[in-house]
């Protein structure tokens, strides 16, 4: 009986038309999933991630395949379904030899500009082949091989005389007619479950396809063919409105920044010109944070510490002002002064096609400044590994320079401890000044680590997220104290400025009555006020020699770099910048959120409602008051709108400020950043102004002291480059051998 039933079968998928396209269809899942675990890495985390990322081949092949049953013809059908199936073999194909490069996955504008791919793949095209790719193409190549042994059979059947036959490799055409709804039925179908899986995602990952801060989640949660369709309507609708934007649409954004520019405080400006930028990015850190204690036990005692330094400048009413872009928005107002975009993450969006005056091109054609970004996650993540090169930042040193094991890893890159341990040996050979960013991970939802890593007492809350908030917030901040020990031992303190801050928060608004109690709050009284005010984060300035401090001026990230850039010298008047000054008396205290409510020094503007700072109660509103409100609120609407047309039609370029050269994004490769640093430091010998050259071609790391629990056994040195870091620049080396009679071994630096 299971004989007969599994020969019906074999007969249905052999003789009927449905039965070939179920058959396509079958074996297009399988090699999906192949690809999925074995030739990518979607980082999943639960058995729900699981079902979906092995369930979402299914509802797109539906509806695809389903296309070959509306053709009245026999042959129209089976020739659309092959058709349809060797496109989308080849689209898993194509994403597989390219997330191979560049671990990420081909968009629509890469797909459009063929010589980039070319040239990012270069030579190397070949060599990224594995035997087991041969899966991917197995059965399209026999199916070839079998038509081309019919078409020859044929032409010989022809030559002699004989009746032809369609070529067809066993297959029994199905020349009946299609039941007239079965298209539409199986169509329907396929949409209703690729929006069952769509619905399910939603709500294990909210707001998917608005935030988009990784092409990995969308591949991971709906699939190759959903994100190359979501992709080429994203960059259909950019370049709409890019097409219809002229150099007109920048005059009110110039009307409005200059007019908006905040002359710089004598007292400060240039008080850092010339010294190194190193900024810290706290990963989700709210301002509450410092000065809290758990159970009698500092939560941040080295920050504590560090804003009551002399030469410490800190500021307490400062905002994180991101929207759907979260740490990518804090990235891009820090590096741009501009905001983050209402509907997803700038970065993502528009990162890559944008053109920016970012602040590592600033430096660079203004102070001579070597820039870089460390960060123990995926390159791609938010898509930065695009982005940084259109900022102009020099060289990006991401998860594949650090050495770790699985041990070592959180969900977004590395542990602290081991990534701010780690970077010394980059940072130490890049030529000063500098201008480098730090990316800390570990203070990230959902905020676990483990016994061994903290023992630092429980906040005693029935909720886990909070409870580890503040574990994950004192490692963070014993990494810091670790990393300024370095500062200090290597040198590199007297020569820096350090900036840290917090992108974003930690803990989500329906979280806050549970944290109410811990804060010295009654729950039962707690307001959106409450929950506005707890979107301070911190920004700190340290510096010997910094005159320090607590400022208590209202600001937010918007206005980070022009206050950074006056320190160092730089006047920020010639640059789109919607920020100001926060040291400037002429500085704008209106702080915007995304969402356009705003805080000022008095009030606090949640929509319709309006609080007042002191009492945090509802304000009897007054025709003064209103007038004053809708002044306000007015600048905030104008401010957000501006810089969203800056970003969304892309409007800079159509402005080059004055010595400023456009960025070219094609000029920087990432893979080769360590032997790029290295070839510069070697080539300007004793010109060269890195740390390494100038402590006499000794390396710090020895200096580097931490209590990291993996690092206990020395069994992975951090000193050691990773191994693919290092066949990269053996590999680069070995190329320019040929060019030069010395080459630079990078484990002793050593001249040959």
């Amino acid at each position: 009986m299971k004989r007969l039933r599994l020969n019906r079968l074999l007969l249905w998928l052999r003789n009927t038309r449905i039965g070939f396209l179920a058959l396509l269809l079958v074996l297009l899942w399988a090699k999906t999933l192949f690809g999925y675990f074995f030739d990518f890495s979607l980082g999943l985390n639960d058995p729900l991630q699981y079902t979906l990322l092995i369930l979402n081949p299914l509802g797109t092949g539906i509806i695809l395949l389903s296309l070959g049953l509306y053709p009245k013809h026999a042959r129209r059908g089976y020739l659309l379904g092959i058709i349809v199936y060797i496109l989308s073999t080849l689209l898993l194909l194509a994403n597989v030899l390219y997330y191979r490069e560049f671990t990420d996955f081909l968009t629509v504008t890469t797909i459009l500009g063929v010589s980039k791919v070319s040239q990012g793949l270069g030579a190397s095209s070949l060599s990224m082949v594995k035997p087991h790719d041969i899966i991917y193409v197995l059965d399209i190549v026999l199916v070839a091989l079998t038509y081309l042994g019919y078409g020859i059979w044929n032409i010989w059947r022809y030559i002699h005389n004989q009746p032809l036959k369609w070529p067809h490799f066993g297959l029994s055409l199905d020349t009946s007619r299609m039941p007239f709804h079965l298209p539409q039925a199986v169509t329907v179908f396929g949409v209703a479950f690729f929006a069952l899986l769509t619905a399910t995602s939603e709500m294990n990952r909210p707001q998917l396809l608005t935030r988009t801060f990784d092409r990995n989640y969308i591949v991971k949660y709906l699939g190759l063919a959903p994100f190359t369709i979501y992709d080429a309507a994203k960059t259909a609708q950019n370049n709409q409105v890019r097409a219809q934007a002229d150099s007109a649409n920048l005059d009110p954004v110039l009307q409005y920044t200059r007019s908006h520019y905040a002359a710089p405080n004598a007292s400060y400006y240039g008080a850092a010109k010339g010294k190194n930028v190193i900024i810290i990015h706290l990963e989700s850190f709210q301002q509450f944070l410092i000065g809290q204690k758990i159970d009698g036990q500092e939560v941040t005692p080295f920050l504590n510490s560090l804003i009551k330094e002399k030469d410490t400048l800190s500021f307490n009413n400062f905002f994180h002002q991101v929207g759907l872009g979260k740490t990518s928005d804090a990235e891009n107002m820090l590096e741009t002064s501009t905001f983050g975009i209402a509907n997803g993450s700038l970065f993502s969006s528009l990162g890559t096609e944008n053109t920016f005056e970012g602040a590592p091109a600033i430096l660079k054609q203004r102070a001579g400044y070597t820039s870089a970004v460390f960060h123990g996650g995926s390159a791609s993540f938010w898509n930065r590994d695009n982005v940084y090169k259109s900022l102009g930042y020099d060289n990006y040193f991401s998860g594949n320079f650090y050495n770790h094991d699985e041990k070592a890893a959180t969900e977004y890159g590395i542990k602290d401890k081991l990534m701010l341990a780690e970077t010394p040996k980059y940072l130490e050979h890049l030529q000063q000044p500098f201008y480098t960013k730090i990316i800390t991970t570990s203070n990230h939802n959902p905020f676990y680590i483990t016994q061994a890593d903290s023992d630092f007492p429980d906040a005693g809350t029935d909720d886990a997220t909070i409870n580890g908030y503040f574990k994950t917030a004192h490692y963070l901040d014993e990494a810091l104290r670790e990393f300024f020990d370095y500062l200090k031992t290597s040198g590199l303190e007297k020569n820096s400025l350090v900036m840290l801050y917090g992108d974003h928060f930690g803990i989500s608004n329906d979280r806050n009555t549970t944290l109410a109690p811990l804060l010295g709050k009654d729950p039962s009284k707690w307001t959106a006020f409450d929950n506005a005010q707890l979107q301070r984060v911190p920004l700190i300035f340290h510096m010997p020699g910094l005159k320090g401090g607590i400022n208590n001026t209202y600001g937010g990230e918007i206005d980070v770099l022009p206050t950074l850039l006056h320190l160092l010298g730089i006047s920020s008047k010639r640059y789109v910048q919607f920020g100001t000054d926060l040291l400037s008396s002429q500085h704008d205290d209106v702080v915007a959120f995304r969402n356009h409510n705003f805080v000022t020094p008095k009030y606090t503007v949640l929509g319709s409602k309006v609080y007042d700072n002191t009492t945090g109660k509802l304000v009897t509103m007054t025709p003064t008051l209103q007038a004053v409100i809708t002044k306000d609120q007015k600048s905030v609407d104008t401010r957000l709108s501006l810089s969203d047309d800056v970003a969304n039609r892309n409007l800079l370029r159509f402005y080059v400020p004055l010595g400023f050269k456009p960025v070219n994004p094609g000029q920087y490769d990432y893979n080769q950043s360590l032997s790029k640093v290295l070839s510069i430091e070697h080539s300007l010998g004793s010109k060269s102004t890195s740390l390494y050259s100038k402590n006499n071609d000794q390396s710090t790391t020895n200096l580097y002291q931490t209590d990291a629990p993996e690092l206990a056994d020395d069994t992975q040195p951090i000193t050691d480059f990773p191994e693919k870091v290092q066949a990269q620049t053996d590999s680069s080396a070995s190329e320019s051998e040929s060019s030069s009679s010395e080459t630079v071994d990078i484990r002793t630096k050593q001249i040959k």
